[in-house]
């Protein structure tokens, strides 16, 4: 077996089958990962149209946000506390995130976080991904003088959302297609964006 095939292997082997119990249950399973891209290959579960999935725990969490991400098309906006390690500095956000902007040249991923420290100085997946496509995947400070909700949500294509009320909590609910109220947290999040600054901490260590 060649060197290259032996990396694809071993990189497949990484990527634990996921599964979870909502009001319908799925599974994704991992297949064999593009060396280019990275890339992951699941299965997408079909979900009715503006049906709301709970979540009341981590693991529930990471499924959504994963299923969320492989099946966006343009773009992807994060508003996050502290980019959340629990639900999003793991390999396969990662590499769903990066097998999404890769997929176009026009892709991209807009992150906006409170405090950046814990993820600068323990590491995160997301910003070491950041290191490699600055191009793509952009995150900036939320200003502190401009008023915004104390919640997180990911926000795919202004059309499908995930979003946790409680930013203490790991409860909250994904609607994979609700553009109504994934417009309105899209708006939220551009507002904010259009206020937000450069972060030291980020900028020096993604240089």
């Amino acid at each position: 077996m060649s060197r290259d095939a032996l990396n694809n292997s071993n990189n497949a082997a990484d990527l634990p089958t996921i599964e979870f119990d909502s009001p319908g249950r799925f599974s994704m399973q991992s297949s064999s990962l593009a060396p280019s891209a990275r890339a992951l290959s699941v299965v997408i579960p079909r979900l009715q149209e503006r049906t709301l999935q709970r979540f009341s725990c981590a693991a529930d969490a990471q499924a959504h946000v994963l299923t969320l991400l492989l099946q966006a098309n343009r773009n992807a906006c994060l508003f996050s506390p502290d980019l959340e390690p629990w639900l999003y500095s793991n390999v396969n956000i990662q590499r769903a995130c990066s097998q999404f902007l890769l997929a176009h040249p026009r892709n991209q991923l807009r992150i906006l976080v409170r405090d950046s420290g814990r993820a600068v100085r323990q590491g995160h997946q997301l910003l070491a991904l950041a290191r490699r496509l600055t191009s793509k995947l952009h995150i900036r400070k939320l200003n502190p003088e401009y008023p915004s909700e104390d919640c997180a949500f990911l926000v795919v294509d202004s059309c499908s959302l995930l979003l946790r009320p409680k930013t203490d909590e790991q409860t909250g609910y994904a609607l994979y297609n609700d553009p109504g109220k994934a417009r309105l947290r899209q708006s939220q999040f551009d507002q904010a964006w259009d206020h937000s600054l450069s972060d030291p901490d980020l900028r020096s260590f993604l240089l």
